[in-house]
């Protein structure tokens, strides 16, 4: 895995060829247990990495289109899994925990839903007011720009663009981590409202 701009946080990441963009997983590291977000399959290097760094305790799923490994790691470390509580009828895995908006996964990480995404109630995680972690919703094609889910995969684009306005009040976002393409280490806030002032 990768060393992210934090030293407790690391990721890895997956090029989709259809998309052409990178799938990103997060992994960060902390007392009281590692918490992995949007696990994709792991190589035998990165697990290795992994178990160096702890393990694993918690995994986090933004969306039901990102379950991607994280029954199988689950099933390999004895993880618990949490998914948006939104989907808890149709989620295609177990979930231990079920998260609902402005709550507190571990201390330190808070769950945000954002509506009118592709699927309900998707979560955005702050963690410790300063790194945004997202999966669909917000993503971003072009190095160093944020940019929305395509119109045609949105539920409610009104909808969509208020989660992303939400998102952009909060103060001191230096970096954000996409699930899907080029991640922003610095000025995160000033990408935010750039994008929620172009929609």
């Amino acid at each position: 895995m990768k060393q992210l701009h934090r030293k407790d946080l690391f990721g890895w990441t997956v090029f989709n060829e259809e998309r052409n963009l990178d799938f990103h997983s997060v992994l960060w590291v902390r007392d009281g247990g590692n918490v992995l977000i949007d696990p994709l399959p792991m190589s035998e290097h990165d697990h290795d990495h992994l178990q160096r760094l702890g393990g694993v305790t918690y995994i986090v799923i933004t969306n039901s289109d990102h379950c991607r490994d994280a029954s199988h790691i689950a099933g390999n470390t004895g993880a618990v899994i949490y998914g948006p509580s939104a989907e808890e009828e149709i989620f295609p895995l177990y979930c231990d925990r079920w998260l609902y908006d402005n709550e507190e996964i571990v201390p330190g990480l808070i769950a945000y839903e954002l509506n009118g995404s592709k699927t309900p109630g998707e979560l955005a995680l702050l963690l410790e007011q300063t790194t945004l972690i997202t999966g669909d919703l917000i993503r971003s094609h072009i190095a160093g720009e944020l940019c929305l889910l395509p119109d045609t995969k949105l539920t409610d684009r009104k909808q969509a663009i208020q989660s992303v306005k939400r998102l952009a009040n909060k103060p001191c976002i230096q970096a954000i981590l996409v699930g899907d393409g080029w991640p922003i280490f610095n000025h995160g806030s000033e990408a935010l409202h750039h994008l929620a002032k172009s929609l």
